[in-house]
């Protein structure tokens, strides 16, 4: 089953700096392919989720790739490519580097409510280029990110208001164990629900 996902620009919620090419590919859209019945209830926790990956288009073999099957095997692929799980940095690196559109590149597959908020959470990654000098930052954005595109999915993706509340409340937990890791004070503001939701009418044009 595929699903088209719409990922418009939104504006940078973190300190400027924290990014050396904000926003350097227009995001328009992820397609999402995911099995007739998937999982909406397992925990969103900081860990990278099981069944989650980038499925390589031809013309992205300059990625580092291992076979999708091995990773999803429940979602019916034969012989295609996909990222490499440990590869996100790596792609972010070179598809900016290259000037590749992401949406050139690959296409997301999942069974899962986390790995399709996570998913979302690369693909900010893949659109924002930075140093990542500042983790928590860095993260921070995608995280927000992520969520604001969810919630104007949701219909989509076929989520409730309190399932998604859910899950941002579970990002929550995450974004502030990365600020307390680096001692540094949590920034909550920009994962209140209205912040993420007002985020879209502000979208970057």
């Amino acid at each position: 089953m595929r699903t088209i996902l719409l990922t418009p620009p939104l504006p940078c919620v973190v300190p400027a700096e924290v990014f050396d090419a904000f926003a350097w590919c227009v995001s328009g859209e992820l397609s999402w392919q995911r099995p007739a019945e998937w999982s909406k209830d397992e925990p969103l926790t900081a860990d990278n989720p099981p069944r989650m990956i980038f499925v390589l288009r031809e013309d992205a073999s300059f990625l580092p790739r291992e076979l999708a099957r091995l990773h999803a095997p429940a979602l019916g692929f034969a012989d295609e490519w996909a990222l490499a799980p440990y590869a996100i940095d790596d792609a972010t690196d070179e598809l900016y580097a290259r000037r590749v559109p992401p949406e050139r590149a690959m296409w997301l597959a999942t069974d899962s409510l986390p790995g399709l908020f996570w998913g979302l959470h690369d693909w900010a990654h893949f659109h924002n280029h930075g140093p990542f000098t500042e983790r928590a930052f860095t993260e921070l954005q995608c995280d927000v990110t992520a969520l604001a595109w969810l919630w104007q999915n949701r219909e989509r993706v076929g989520i409730t208001s309190e399932e998604w509340e859910r899950l941002r409340v579970a990002a929550v937990g995450i974004s502030e164990a990365r600020f307390l890791a680096e001692q540094r004070s949590f920034v909550a503001d920009p994962l209140e629900p209205l912040a993420v939701q007002g985020l879209l009418r502000s979208r970057v044009a």
